[in-house]
């Protein structure tokens, strides 16, 4: 199949881009234009999948670009977005763009070009502080942050162009996933690269809220697995663990799995505004399971450990942890 990954420079985009590859799928990376030509991480791609998918260079608010990307294909996955939350509360306008707008180009060419399929990227940030756990498919929507109302908005324009005119959309919507490659700005990668760096004081913003965290090869997998089932077309799927943490209990996971002892630092630059924070996530993912035939393999205590190892593996080694900044904060 011919398949056009949107956000395949990022962090969970280059995971799928090379697992679609090896699964051979002819696939075509949409990355983020720059003049300097670089592909994100699809430049320290995999061996086994260099030179084996074309790059299409544009950008996700062009909506001449995106239909030019999509011609040809008969899938697309798209995750490209601005992701992350603090950046949202200093740039709101740009989210509205690149998450609304680009959702809104990608469904429009989709409907035009009769794509096959389209699984749009959602994320477990629209459900806000969970009023009832585990949460399901049909817990409320609450925007509070400025990217988390985006994505509401994406989502909701993703789900007109279904019931509008029957256009094949799937909506995944990922709990917070990592795993080799993400950035800074989330929290495993932050205390991963602060204690490979040799700081023994590790400064976080709160330590109470708790999430569901998902090792990247099981979110890939959920991707593929909405991709290839037409029981998902029209379909809001969570791809979740199952499975709370709190954010205090996971830097000690990880102290552990790197087995350094560490002090917490609180930094106020990294808390969120009160209203804002949300304090828990807890998926539930029966529907995925019933639905798609999807489960976690690192679901639990002892997989999350599994994928944190891998984490940290990929972390410490000194020609990637040379390309992030441990002493700053990243937005």
């Amino acid at each position: 199949m011919k398949i056009l990954v949107t956000g395949a420079d990022g962090f969970i985009g280059s995971h799928l881009t090379e697992e679609l590859v090896r699964q051979g799928h002819e696939v075509r990376a949409f990355v983020l234009y720059n003049s300097f030509g670089t592909w994100g991480w699809l430049d320290h791609c995999s061996e086994d999948v260099k030179g084996k998918f074309e790059i299409f260079m544009g950008d996700i608010r062009d909506p001449n670009g995106v239909r030019s990307a999509m011609k040809d294909c008969e899938m697309v996955y798209h995750l490209a977005a601005l992701i992350a939350i603090p950046y949202s509360y200093h740039s709101p306008d740009t989210y509205i763009d690149t998450n609304v707008k680009g959702t809104l180009n990608v469904v429009q060419a989709a409907r035009d070009l009769g794509i096959s399929k389209v699984v749009h990227t959602s994320t477990s940030e629209v459900y806000g502080t969970a009023q009832f756990v585990p949460i399901t498919e049909e817990h409320p929507l609450q925007g509070q942050s400025p990217y988390s109302a985006s994505k509401i908005g994406a989502d909701q324009i993703a789900m007109s162009f279904y019931n509008s005119f029957d256009t094949p959309v799937s909506i995944i919507r990922p709990f917070n996933t990592y795993g080799p490659r993400q950035s800074a700005r989330a929290i495993i990668p932050t205390v991963i690269t602060q204690i490979a760096s040799g700081m023994s004081t590790i400064k976080l913003g709160s330590l109470s809220p708790t999430r569901d965290f998902n090792f990247v090869k099981d979110t890939v997998d959920g991707f593929i697995s909405v991709g290839n089932s037409d029981k998902s077309n029209g379909e809001i799927i969570n791809i979740g663990s199952n499975f709370e943490v709190s954010i205090g209990d996971t830097v000690e996971i990880i102290s552990e799995v790197m087995n350094k002892k560490i002090i917490i630092e609180s930094d106020e630059q990294r808390k969120r505004p009160e209203k804002s924070e949300v304090n828990r996530l807890w998926a539930e993912n029966k529907k995925a399971k019933e639905l798609i035939g999807w489960e976690p393999s690192y679901g639990g205590r002892d997989g999350f450990k599994r994928g944190l190892l891998e984490t940290v593996e990929w972390f410490c080694r000194l020609e990637n942890l040379n390309k992030y900044k441990a002493d700053i904060y990243n937005v």
